[in-house]
């Protein structure tokens, strides 16, 4: 059986709809869409207040491990490093 959980890896601001994506397995930036578009037409609170009970009410998805996030920025390359020079003695 399938549970709606908060998600983890998908989260914006409270994983609410990052977990209906996964639940419903759609895209869960539409479904951040369909909230913002609902959230302006019915005025703020009915939208908003469901979102909040939700974000108290569901429990965070910790079965699953954070994935890393991909960086699309290469390391730069190390400089070598230079031996240090020797010094003539002082006379």
């Amino acid at each position: 059986m399938k549970r709606l959980y908060r998600s983890t890896r998908d989260k914006k601001l409270a994983g609410i709809c990052g977990g209906l994506g996964e639940y419903l397995e759609a895209d869960s930036n539409v479904i951040r869409l369909i909230f913002i578009l609902l959230f302006f037409i019915t005025s703020f609170v009915p939208v908003g207040l469901t979102y909040i009970v939700a974000w108290i009410i569901l429990p965070e998805d910790t079965m699953r491990k954070k994935e890393p996030k991909e960086t699309s920025k290469a390391k730069p390359a190390e400089k070598p490093k230079e031996k240090p020079q020797k010094r003539s003695p002082k006379k």
